[in-house]
């Protein structure tokens, strides 16, 4: 099969932990030694995010010179080059020396009229306690959300309207190579009033932009992996129940945050009504048995209904 992996920015940065190479490299590596459970015989795409790495480097910026920091779609293409090569290199450690690899900066176009800079929600960066979050807000004009018992900065995240580098990701993937790419969502452009393409101050949801590259790809499957081992209804409290399998429109029917399941759920269901494939939404430690219809929250177009496990 031809598998589109989305794993979570905070897979790679647990929330809480100490924003580190060290700390990145050794989650990075978990993350790979589940993914090289799958590799023999698949076609593997790998998409990441980026949201704790882009805020670190975005804080970094500041304090050296806040007035001429680096804008958010140049940290996007730098985390792409970072989080790509420990991904790399951990995977290639794993698997035989002869599988190619390859990561590609990707550009993707969004709407600068897009609804999401008049409404900033992607977190970012470390998390904060609410006093602290109201400093830097007032301090940074930052916009900050609630985010589990802290707050996060958060920035426009629009939607992904198209890959440019789709054609090169296709005749890599025809040629073996395992593909690092559309990190972080990828690195939001637009086009300007002179019909040049530049960059954008934003973060394109990962998710989002992980269910277009399957689409563009044609991949039988899309795992998003995440922290938790699926779906849940009432999460949280004593009724709380997974969703074992689904059909989109019951999915999308029902209410999740925003800030967390709310796009993995719009993101997978837009590929199963796309493709008529399979998503699945589920835990990276699962892989294997999400691969073999086991785990997870599966999302299909034969579904009926909601089914709990």
């Amino acid at each position: 099969m031809r598998i589109t992996i989305a794993l979570g920015g905070n897979a790679l940065l647990r929330r809480g932990e100490v924003m580190n190479g060290d700390a990145q490299r050794a989650n990075i590596r978990i993350a790979c030694e589940q993914i090289a459970r799958i590799a023999s015989g698949n076609e593997l795409v790998i998409a990441h995010g980026n949201g704790p790495q882009v805020g670190l480097l975005a804080l970094q910026g500041a304090a050296y010179d806040e007035d001429n920091a680096f804008p958010l779609d140049v940290l996007g293409a730098e985390t792409e080059g970072m989080i790509g090569y420990m991904i790399e290199q951990e995977l290639g450690n794993l698997l035989p020396g002869e599988v190619p690899f390859a990561s590609l900066l990707t550009q993707v176009e969004v709407d600068a009229a897009d609804p999401a800079f008049a409404h900033p929600t992607k977190p970012i960066g470390p998390i904060y306690s609410k006093e602290e979050a109201s400093r830097l807000a007032e301090l940074k004009g930052w916009a900050m959300a609630k985010d589990g018992d802290h707050y996060r900065r958060v920035v426009p995240s629009p939607r992904p309207k198209r890959i440019f580098e789709i054609r090169p990701l296709r005749w890599l993937l025809e040629r073996g190579t395992v593909v690092i790419c559309a990190g972080g969502g990828g690195i939001p452009t637009v086009y300007a009033e002179d019909g040049k393409l530049q960059g954008i101050e934003a973060v394109i949801d990962k998710d989002m932009c992980s269910s277009l590259l399957s689409r563009e790809l044609a991949s039988d499957l899309l795992i998003i992996a995440t922290d938790v081992d699926g779906v849940y209804l009432e999460w949280g409290t004593p009724q709380s129940r997974r969703v074992a399998e689904a059909d989109p429109d019951s999915l999308e029917a029902l209410d999740f945050a925003s800030g967390s399941m709310g796009p993995k759920v719009q993101a997978a269901c837009e590929f199963v009504r796309a493709s008529g494939k399979t998503a699945v939404i589920g835990a990276l430690a699962d892989i294997e048995a999400i691969v073999a219809g086991r785990a997870g929250t599966r999302i299909t177009a034969e579904a009926q209904g909601l089914s709990f496990a």
